[in-house]
C-alpha cells in the first residue's frame, strides 16, 4: 500500500489546477491538485512550494480529510485530501506540471481532472468529491416563494437541534438568504447528499433513488439543483446593493412614498454616500427641486 496527498491550494475564493504534463505515467495531461507522497504539514508545504513556486511562508497548512483507496491498475493507493491556503496568486508550475490555473471551485466539474482515467466507480467526480472533503461548494435550494425565511430558519433548527440530522454540522457551513431573492436559498456543503439530507429529500427527484429512506421532507423546500453553484455567479447576489444602485442623472423617476407618492420627476444629482438623489419635479406648475432616498424611488425612463 502506497500513500499520497493531493493538496487543494486555495487563494482567497480561487482554487488552484496543475496539468500534467503529457508523458505523465498515470494522468497524462489531466488537470490536478498538487500530488505528493508525506503525511506531515512540513512535507505537504514542501511540495506544494516545489510544484508552484510559491515560498513555504507564503503558504499555509489549513487541514487534512479522510485517505480515499484508489485503484492506480499496478497497485492500490491511500490518497489523502488537504487544503492549503497560499497568500499570493503568483505561480510558476514545474515540475511533472505545465500549466496553471485558478479556477472557481463550482467550476471544477467543468475540468477533466486526475481519476477520471480509471477504471473505477465516480472516477469523474472524485477529484471534486475530495476537494469538497477538505472546502466546500455552495448549492441552491430551490423553495416556495415567501417560504425562504422559514425554511432557513428550519434547517438551522435541523442542524442544532436533539435529532439524527446534528451529525451533519461538519458539512453544511452555513445557510444564506438573500434579501430580495426570492424562491431560493445557498448553502455552503461539502457535498450535495448533505444538502439533500437535511431538507429530507435524499435521492433527488427520483423516485426510486428515494424509495426506501426514512426521510422526513421540510415543507417548502421543493428541491437542491444540481451540481455546486459557481461563486462568481452567486455573489451579486450576496454583495448588498445601494439604493441608488441603477440610478443615473437625467433618469425619470416616479415616486413610490410620501406626500409625492405618484409624482414624476427628473434625476439632477446622486449622492451615493448619502444613498438619496436630488430631482425636479417636472410635472408641477412651478418646477419643485427633491432630495430623497433611492429606495423612495423607482426608475421608469433611462437615460439613453
Amino acid at each position: 500500500m502506497v500513500s499520497a496527498f493531493v493538496a487543494f491550494v486555495r487563494f482567497e475564493e480561487k482554487l488552484l489546477l496543475l496539468r500534467r504534463n503529457k508523458q505523465d505515467a498515470d494522468f497524462a495531461g489531466l488537470w490536478d491538485g498538487v500530488w505528493g507522497v508525506g503525511d506531515t504539514p512540513e512535507e505537504v508545504l514542501t511540495r506544494v512550494s516545489e510544484s508552484t513556486g510559491i515560498p513555504v511562508e507564503s503558504l499555509h497548512y489549513q487541514g487534512a480529510g479522510v485517505d480515499r483507496g484508489i485503484d492506480m491498475g499496478r497497485n492500490l493507493v491511500d490518497v489523502m485530501p488537504v487544503l492549503v491556503v497560499a497568500a499570493t496568486d503568483e505561480v510558476t508550475p514545474m515540475g511533472r506540471y505545465t500549466e496553471a490555473n485558478w479556477i472557481d471551485p463550482g467550476t471544477i466539474q467543468e475540468y477533466n481532472c486526475i481519476f477520471s482515467n480509471l477504471d473505477m466507480e465516480n472516477n469523474m467526480t472524485l477529484f471534486g468529491e475530495m476537494y469538497g472533503s477538505v472546502g466546500s461548494f455552495l448549492y441552491i435550494v430551490k423553495t416556495a416563494i415567501g417560504s425562504e425565511q422559514r425554511v432557513a430558519n428550519e434547517m438551522y433548527a435541523r442542524l442544532h437541534g436533539s435529532g439524527s440530522l446534528t451529525a451533519l454540522q461538519g458539512d453544511i457551513m452555513s445557510i444564506l438568504h438573500p434579501t430580495g431573492m426570492r424562491g431560493y436559498l445557498f448553502v455552503e456543503s461539502s457535498a450535495l447528499h448533505h444538502v439533500e439530507k437535511l431538507i429530507g429529500r435524499s435521492g433527488g427527484r427520483d423516485p426510486a433513488a428515494r424509495r426506501g429512506l426514512n426521510q422526513t421532507p421540510l415543507k417548502n423546500a421543493k428541491t437542491v439543483l444540481p451540481g455546486a453553484a459557481p461563486l462568481g455567479d452567486i455573489l451579486p447576489y450576496l454583495e448588498p446593493k445601494a439604493v441608488t444602485s441603477g440610478i443615473e442623472v437625467g433618469c425619470i423617476v416616479e415616486i413610490v412614498t410620501g406626500a409625492f407618492k405618484g409624482e414624476k420627476a427628473r434625476v439632477l444629482s446622486v449622492a451615493e454616500s448619502k444613498e438619496e438623489v436630488s430631482m425636479e419635479l417636472y410635472e408641477q406648475p412651478i418646477p419643485m427641486t427633491l432630495n430623497m432616498r433611492g429606495d423612495h424611488v423607482r426608475v421608469v425612463e433611462r437615460v439613453e
